[in-house]
Protein backbone atom coordinates (compact mmCIF):
# COMPACT_ATOMS: atom_id res chain seq x y z
CA UNK A 1 0.00 0.00 0.00
CA UNK A 2 2.77 2.45 0.92
CA UNK A 3 4.73 1.59 -2.26
CA UNK A 4 1.64 2.03 -4.43
CA UNK A 5 0.68 5.35 -2.89
CA UNK A 6 4.25 6.65 -3.14
CA UNK A 7 4.96 5.52 -6.71
CA UNK A 8 1.52 5.94 -8.29
CA UNK A 9 -0.68 8.20 -6.20
CA UNK A 10 1.87 11.01 -5.99
CA UNK A 11 1.55 11.57 -9.74
CA UNK A 12 -2.13 10.64 -9.99
CA UNK A 13 -5.27 12.31 -8.83
CA UNK A 14 -6.46 15.63 -10.10
CA UNK A 15 -4.54 15.75 -13.40
CA UNK A 16 -5.73 12.35 -14.56
CA UNK A 17 -9.26 13.17 -13.48
CA UNK A 18 -9.16 16.40 -15.45
CA UNK A 19 -7.60 14.71 -18.49
CA UNK A 20 -10.19 11.89 -18.21
CA UNK A 21 -7.46 9.34 -18.87
CA UNK A 22 -4.35 8.01 -17.16
CA UNK A 23 -1.17 6.69 -18.83
CA UNK A 24 -2.06 3.02 -18.61
CA UNK A 25 1.09 1.67 -20.27
CA UNK A 26 3.33 3.68 -17.96
CA UNK A 27 1.45 2.76 -14.79
CA UNK A 28 0.96 -0.88 -15.72
CA UNK A 29 4.62 -1.31 -16.63
CA UNK A 30 5.58 0.05 -13.23
CA UNK A 31 3.16 -2.37 -11.55
CA UNK A 32 4.24 -5.26 -13.77
CA UNK A 33 7.92 -4.74 -13.07
CA UNK A 34 7.16 -5.09 -9.38
CA UNK A 35 4.95 -8.17 -9.69
CA UNK A 36 1.60 -6.57 -8.93
CA UNK A 37 -0.21 -7.61 -12.13
CA UNK A 38 0.26 -11.34 -11.67
CA UNK A 39 0.00 -11.95 -7.96
CA UNK A 40 -2.12 -15.10 -8.27
CA UNK A 41 -1.06 -15.97 -11.81
CA UNK A 42 1.24 -18.90 -12.72
CA UNK A 43 4.97 -18.46 -12.18
CA UNK A 44 5.76 -19.88 -15.63
CA UNK A 45 4.06 -16.87 -17.22
CA UNK A 46 5.65 -14.28 -14.97
CA UNK A 47 3.20 -14.38 -12.06
CA UNK A 48 3.98 -14.79 -8.38
CA UNK A 49 1.90 -17.95 -7.96
CA UNK A 50 0.31 -16.82 -4.68
CA UNK A 51 -3.25 -17.57 -3.67
CA UNK A 52 -6.10 -15.21 -4.42
CA UNK A 53 -6.18 -13.63 -0.96
CA UNK A 54 -2.94 -11.79 -1.78
CA UNK A 55 -4.52 -10.38 -4.92
CA UNK A 56 -7.43 -9.01 -2.91
CA UNK A 57 -5.03 -7.45 -0.40
CA UNK A 58 -3.44 -5.64 -3.35
CA UNK A 59 -6.88 -4.63 -4.68
CA UNK A 60 -7.64 -2.99 -1.34
CA UNK A 61 -4.39 -1.04 -1.61
CA UNK A 62 -5.10 -0.01 -5.21
CA UNK A 63 -8.40 1.50 -4.07
CA UNK A 64 -6.75 3.93 -1.65
CA UNK A 65 -5.71 6.58 -4.19
CA UNK A 66 -7.97 9.42 -5.28
CA UNK A 67 -8.58 8.01 -8.77
CA UNK A 68 -11.16 5.25 -8.67
CA UNK A 69 -10.72 4.81 -12.41
CA UNK A 70 -7.12 3.69 -12.00
CA UNK A 71 -8.07 0.98 -9.53
CA UNK A 72 -10.85 -0.15 -11.86
CA UNK A 73 -8.46 -0.31 -14.83
CA UNK A 74 -6.03 -2.45 -12.83
CA UNK A 75 -8.94 -4.71 -11.96
CA UNK A 76 -9.71 -5.21 -15.64
CA UNK A 77 -6.07 -6.17 -16.21
CA UNK A 78 -5.92 -8.65 -13.32
CA UNK A 79 -9.42 -9.86 -12.50
CA UNK A 80 -11.70 -9.27 -15.48
CA UNK A 81 -9.83 -9.88 -18.75
CA UNK A 82 -7.40 -12.59 -17.64
CA UNK A 83 -8.97 -15.13 -15.18
CA UNK A 84 -10.51 -17.24 -17.99
CA UNK A 85 -7.31 -16.97 -20.02
CA UNK A 86 -5.34 -18.20 -17.01
CA UNK A 87 -7.69 -21.09 -16.24
CA UNK A 88 -8.71 -22.31 -19.69
CA UNK A 89 -6.21 -20.89 -22.18
CA UNK A 90 -3.68 -22.90 -24.18
CA UNK A 91 0.03 -22.36 -23.82
CA UNK A 92 -0.10 -20.39 -27.08
CA UNK A 93 -2.56 -17.76 -25.84
CA UNK A 94 -0.96 -17.60 -22.41
CA UNK A 95 2.46 -17.01 -23.90
CA UNK A 96 1.20 -14.39 -26.36
CA UNK A 97 -1.36 -12.55 -24.21
CA UNK A 98 -1.19 -13.50 -20.52
CA UNK A 99 2.59 -13.24 -20.14
CA UNK A 100 2.97 -9.69 -21.57
CA UNK A 101 -0.14 -8.60 -19.63
CA UNK A 102 1.37 -9.77 -16.35
CA UNK A 103 4.62 -8.01 -17.28
CA UNK A 104 2.76 -4.75 -17.90
CA UNK A 105 3.85 -4.68 -21.55
CA UNK A 106 0.25 -5.10 -22.71
CA UNK A 107 -2.89 -3.32 -21.55
CA UNK A 108 -5.92 -5.60 -21.61
CA UNK A 109 -9.63 -4.91 -21.98
CA UNK A 110 -12.74 -7.07 -21.72
CA UNK A 111 -15.35 -7.13 -24.47
CA UNK A 112 -18.70 -8.45 -23.25
CA UNK A 113 -21.36 -5.71 -23.20
CA UNK A 114 -22.80 -4.38 -26.44
CA UNK A 115 -25.31 -1.76 -27.49
CA UNK A 116 -28.57 -3.38 -26.38
CA UNK A 117 -26.82 -6.17 -24.46
CA UNK A 118 -25.54 -5.15 -21.04
CA UNK A 119 -26.30 -7.41 -18.09
CA UNK A 120 -28.12 -9.82 -20.44
CA UNK A 121 -24.90 -11.42 -21.65
CA UNK A 122 -26.63 -14.25 -23.53
CA UNK A 123 -28.15 -11.72 -25.97
CA UNK A 124 -24.90 -10.42 -27.48
CA UNK A 125 -24.88 -10.22 -31.27
CA UNK A 126 -21.17 -10.06 -32.22
CA UNK A 127 -20.25 -13.08 -34.31
CA UNK A 128 -17.20 -14.94 -35.57
CA UNK A 129 -17.02 -17.55 -38.31
CA UNK A 130 -14.18 -19.77 -39.47
CA UNK A 131 -12.39 -19.04 -42.74
CA UNK A 132 -9.42 -21.31 -43.26
CA UNK A 133 -7.22 -21.05 -40.19
CA UNK A 134 -8.74 -17.77 -38.97
CA UNK A 135 -11.72 -16.39 -37.12
CA UNK A 136 -13.48 -13.56 -38.94
CA UNK A 137 -15.18 -11.30 -36.40
CA UNK A 138 -17.91 -8.72 -36.91
CA UNK A 139 -19.72 -6.71 -34.29
CA UNK A 140 -18.92 -4.28 -31.53
CA UNK A 141 -18.47 -3.82 -27.81
CA UNK A 142 -19.72 -1.09 -25.51
CA UNK A 143 -18.51 0.46 -22.24
CA UNK A 144 -15.05 -1.03 -22.71
CA UNK A 145 -12.74 -0.02 -19.87
CA UNK A 146 -9.16 0.63 -21.09
CA UNK A 147 -10.65 0.56 -24.60
CA UNK A 148 -8.71 3.46 -26.12
CA UNK A 149 -5.34 2.22 -24.80
CA UNK A 150 -5.68 -1.57 -24.85
CA UNK A 151 -3.34 -3.84 -26.77
CA UNK A 152 -5.77 -6.77 -26.78
CA UNK A 153 -9.34 -7.65 -25.91
CA UNK A 154 -10.72 -10.75 -24.26
CA UNK A 155 -13.85 -10.83 -26.43
CA UNK A 156 -17.02 -12.84 -25.95
CA UNK A 157 -18.49 -13.60 -29.36
CA UNK A 158 -20.96 -16.02 -30.96
CA UNK A 159 -19.03 -18.76 -32.77
CA UNK A 160 -21.81 -21.19 -33.72
CA UNK A 161 -25.55 -21.26 -34.41
CA UNK A 162 -26.60 -23.33 -31.40
CA UNK A 163 -30.10 -22.25 -30.38
CA UNK A 164 -29.03 -22.45 -26.75
CA UNK A 165 -27.35 -19.03 -26.22
CA UNK A 166 -25.27 -20.50 -23.40
CA UNK A 167 -23.53 -22.88 -25.82
CA UNK A 168 -23.03 -20.63 -28.84
CA UNK A 169 -20.26 -18.36 -27.54
CA UNK A 170 -16.50 -18.41 -27.16
CA UNK A 171 -13.85 -16.14 -25.68
CA UNK A 172 -11.24 -15.03 -28.21
CA UNK A 173 -8.09 -12.93 -27.74
CA UNK A 174 -8.22 -10.08 -30.25
CA UNK A 175 -5.17 -7.81 -30.78
CA UNK A 176 -6.53 -4.26 -30.89
CA UNK A 177 -4.22 -3.21 -33.72
CA UNK A 178 -5.66 -5.84 -36.04
CA UNK A 179 -7.10 -4.47 -39.27
CA UNK A 180 -10.83 -3.81 -38.87
CA UNK A 181 -10.72 -2.98 -35.15
CA UNK A 182 -11.56 0.64 -34.42
CA UNK A 183 -12.36 2.82 -31.44
CA UNK A 184 -15.71 4.22 -32.54
CA UNK A 185 -15.80 6.77 -29.72
CA UNK A 186 -14.52 7.55 -26.27
CA UNK A 187 -17.43 7.63 -23.82
CA UNK A 188 -17.83 10.45 -21.30
CA UNK A 189 -19.00 9.21 -17.90
CA UNK A 190 -20.43 10.76 -14.74
CA UNK A 191 -17.64 9.15 -12.68
CA UNK A 192 -14.40 7.17 -12.93
CA UNK A 193 -13.10 10.08 -14.99
CA UNK A 194 -9.46 8.95 -14.96
CA UNK A 195 -10.38 5.70 -16.72
CA UNK A 196 -10.94 5.68 -20.47
CA UNK A 197 -14.08 3.92 -21.67
CA UNK A 198 -14.77 3.21 -25.33
CA UNK A 199 -17.18 1.84 -27.86
CA UNK A 200 -15.29 -0.60 -30.10
CA UNK A 201 -16.35 -1.77 -33.55
CA UNK A 202 -15.02 -4.77 -35.47
CA UNK A 203 -15.47 -5.27 -39.21
CA UNK A 204 -14.12 -8.45 -40.82
CA UNK A 205 -11.41 -8.72 -38.17
CA UNK A 206 -9.21 -11.75 -38.77
CA UNK A 207 -7.38 -13.52 -35.95
CA UNK A 208 -5.82 -17.01 -35.79
CA UNK A 209 -8.03 -19.91 -34.70
CA UNK A 210 -5.46 -20.54 -31.95
CA UNK A 211 -6.53 -17.29 -30.27
CA UNK A 212 -9.58 -18.96 -28.77
CA UNK A 213 -9.61 -19.46 -25.00
CA UNK A 214 -10.45 -23.07 -24.15
CA UNK A 215 -13.13 -25.02 -26.00
CA UNK A 216 -15.33 -23.53 -28.69
CA UNK A 217 -18.86 -22.93 -27.40
CA UNK A 218 -17.82 -22.76 -23.75
CA UNK A 219 -17.31 -18.99 -23.62
CA UNK A 220 -20.53 -18.16 -21.79
CA UNK A 221 -19.70 -20.46 -18.89
CA UNK A 222 -16.10 -19.20 -18.86
CA UNK A 223 -17.30 -15.61 -18.69
CA UNK A 224 -19.75 -16.40 -15.88
CA UNK A 225 -16.84 -17.82 -13.89
CA UNK A 226 -14.73 -14.78 -14.78
CA UNK A 227 -17.48 -12.52 -13.44
CA UNK A 228 -16.97 -13.95 -9.95
CA UNK A 229 -13.47 -12.45 -9.81
CA UNK A 230 -14.83 -9.14 -11.08
CA UNK A 231 -17.50 -9.06 -8.38
CA UNK A 232 -15.05 -9.83 -5.60
CA UNK A 233 -12.69 -7.16 -6.92
CA UNK A 234 -15.54 -4.62 -6.97
CA UNK A 235 -16.21 -5.25 -3.28
CA UNK A 236 -12.51 -5.06 -2.45
CA UNK A 237 -12.45 -1.61 -4.03
CA UNK A 238 -15.72 -0.42 -2.52
CA UNK A 239 -14.75 -1.06 1.09
CA UNK A 240 -11.69 1.24 1.17
CA UNK A 241 -13.79 3.88 -0.58
CA UNK A 242 -16.36 3.64 2.19
CA UNK A 243 -13.68 3.76 4.88
CA UNK A 244 -12.30 6.88 3.20
CA UNK A 245 -15.72 8.52 2.93
CA UNK A 246 -16.43 7.99 6.61
CA UNK A 247 -13.00 9.15 7.81
CA UNK A 248 -13.01 12.23 5.58
CA UNK A 249 -16.50 13.07 6.82
CA UNK A 250 -15.43 12.74 10.44
CA UNK A 251 -12.52 15.08 9.79
CA UNK A 252 -14.69 17.64 8.00
CA UNK A 253 -17.65 17.61 10.37
CA UNK A 254 -15.43 17.80 13.44
CA UNK A 255 -14.11 21.22 12.38
CA UNK A 256 -17.20 22.58 10.56
CA UNK A 257 -19.24 24.70 12.97
CA UNK A 258 -22.99 25.32 12.85
CA UNK A 259 -25.25 26.73 15.56
CA UNK A 260 -22.44 26.98 18.07
CA UNK A 261 -21.01 23.46 17.82
CA UNK A 262 -19.35 21.15 15.32
CA UNK A 263 -21.52 19.21 12.90
CA UNK A 264 -20.06 16.03 14.34
CA UNK A 265 -21.31 16.89 17.83
CA UNK A 266 -24.89 16.42 16.68
CA UNK A 267 -26.02 13.03 17.93
CA UNK A 268 -27.65 12.07 14.64
CA UNK A 269 -24.40 12.68 12.77
CA UNK A 270 -22.05 10.66 14.95
CA UNK A 271 -24.64 7.91 15.47
CA UNK A 272 -25.17 7.68 11.72
CA UNK A 273 -21.44 7.43 11.04
CA UNK A 274 -21.20 4.68 13.65
CA UNK A 275 -24.03 2.78 11.95
CA UNK A 276 -22.35 3.08 8.58
CA UNK A 277 -18.97 1.89 9.85
CA UNK A 278 -20.68 -1.12 11.43
CA UNK A 279 -22.24 -2.02 8.09
CA UNK A 280 -18.86 -1.66 6.38
CA UNK A 281 -17.24 -4.05 8.86
CA UNK A 282 -19.97 -6.64 8.19
CA UNK A 283 -19.33 -6.34 4.46
CA UNK A 284 -15.58 -6.68 5.01
CA UNK A 285 -16.20 -9.95 6.84
CA UNK A 286 -18.32 -11.23 3.93
CA UNK A 287 -15.55 -10.27 1.50
CA UNK A 288 -12.92 -12.20 3.42
CA UNK A 289 -15.23 -15.20 3.79
CA UNK A 290 -15.85 -15.20 0.05
CA UNK A 291 -12.14 -14.97 -0.72
CA UNK A 292 -11.41 -17.83 1.67
CA UNK A 293 -13.99 -20.03 -0.07
CA UNK A 294 -12.58 -19.07 -3.48
CA UNK A 295 -9.06 -20.03 -2.39
CA UNK A 296 -10.45 -23.37 -1.18
CA UNK A 297 -11.83 -24.03 -4.66
CA UNK A 298 -15.51 -23.82 -3.72
CA UNK A 299 -18.27 -22.56 -5.99
CA UNK A 300 -18.71 -18.99 -4.78
CA UNK A 301 -21.35 -17.86 -7.26
CA UNK A 302 -24.08 -17.15 -4.65
CA UNK A 303 -21.65 -15.58 -2.17
CA UNK A 304 -19.90 -13.42 -4.78
CA UNK A 305 -23.28 -12.31 -6.10
CA UNK A 306 -24.51 -11.35 -2.64
CA UNK A 307 -21.21 -9.59 -2.01
CA UNK A 308 -21.52 -7.57 -5.21
CA UNK A 309 -25.15 -6.68 -4.48
CA UNK A 310 -24.44 -5.56 -0.93
CA UNK A 311 -21.31 -3.65 -1.95
CA UNK A 312 -23.16 -1.62 -4.55
CA UNK A 313 -26.06 -0.80 -2.27
CA UNK A 314 -23.99 -0.04 0.81
CA UNK A 315 -21.48 2.18 -0.97
CA UNK A 316 -24.38 4.24 -2.31
CA UNK A 317 -25.78 4.57 1.19
CA UNK A 318 -22.44 5.45 2.75
CA UNK A 319 -21.30 8.02 0.20
CA UNK A 320 -24.72 9.65 -0.05
CA UNK A 321 -25.11 9.89 3.74
CA UNK A 322 -21.60 11.27 4.13
CA UNK A 323 -22.02 13.78 1.31
CA UNK A 324 -25.15 15.11 3.01
CA UNK A 325 -23.11 16.03 6.10
CA UNK A 326 -20.78 18.14 3.95
CA UNK A 327 -23.68 20.38 2.93
CA UNK A 328 -23.08 22.67 -0.03
CA UNK A 329 -19.34 21.90 -0.02
CA UNK A 330 -20.15 18.27 -0.77
CA UNK A 331 -21.85 19.30 -3.99
CA UNK A 332 -18.65 20.73 -5.43
CA UNK A 333 -15.74 19.12 -7.23
CA UNK A 334 -13.36 20.65 -4.69
CA UNK A 335 -13.68 17.83 -2.15
CA UNK A 336 -13.05 14.08 -2.19
CA UNK A 337 -16.53 13.08 -1.05
CA UNK A 338 -18.18 14.13 -4.31
CA UNK A 339 -15.64 12.10 -6.29
CA UNK A 340 -16.24 9.05 -4.12
CA UNK A 341 -20.00 9.49 -4.54
CA UNK A 342 -19.91 9.60 -8.33
CA UNK A 343 -17.17 6.99 -8.83
CA UNK A 344 -18.71 4.28 -6.66
CA UNK A 345 -22.17 4.61 -8.19
CA UNK A 346 -20.91 2.30 -10.93
CA UNK A 347 -20.70 -0.70 -8.57
CA UNK A 348 -24.46 -1.25 -8.66
CA UNK A 349 -24.37 -1.24 -12.48
CA UNK A 350 -21.11 -2.63 -13.87
CA UNK A 351 -20.38 -6.36 -13.76
CA UNK A 352 -24.10 -7.10 -13.49
CA UNK A 353 -26.73 -4.68 -12.24
CA UNK A 354 -28.28 -5.08 -8.78
CA UNK A 355 -31.44 -6.51 -10.33
CA UNK A 356 -29.44 -9.21 -12.12
CA UNK A 357 -27.68 -10.05 -8.85
CA UNK A 358 -31.07 -10.47 -7.18
CA UNK A 359 -32.19 -12.76 -10.00
CA UNK A 360 -29.12 -14.96 -9.58
CA UNK A 361 -29.58 -15.14 -5.80
CA UNK A 362 -33.25 -16.06 -6.21
CA UNK A 363 -32.29 -18.90 -8.55
CA UNK A 364 -29.82 -20.29 -6.01
CA UNK A 365 -32.49 -20.00 -3.31
CA UNK A 366 -35.00 -21.76 -5.53
CA UNK A 367 -37.55 -18.98 -5.20
CA UNK A 368 -37.64 -17.37 -8.62
CA UNK A 369 -40.64 -18.37 -10.79
CA UNK A 370 -38.50 -20.34 -13.25
CA UNK A 371 -36.86 -22.36 -10.48
CA UNK A 372 -40.24 -23.26 -9.00
CA UNK A 373 -41.50 -24.60 -12.31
Amino acid sequence: KQWYQRRVAITAGDKWEKDQIFPAHKVFKLLGDNGYLGISKPVEYGGLGLDYSYEIAAAEAFATINCGGVSMAIGVQCDMATPALTKYGSHHVKENFLKPTIAGDYVACLGVSEVGSGSDVSSIKSKAYVDGNEWVINGGKMWTTNGTQADWMCMLVNTNDNKNPHRSKSLICVPMKTKGVSVHRKINKMGMHSSDTAEITMENVRVPLDNIIGEEGKGFQQQMNQFQNERIYAAAGAIPAMDRAIQETIAYTSQRQAFGKSILDNQYVHYRLAELQTEVECLRALLYQCVQQHVAGEDITPQATMLKLKSGRLVREVTDSCLQFWGGMGYTDDVIISRLWRDTRLISIGGGADEVMLNVICKYMGIDPGSRG
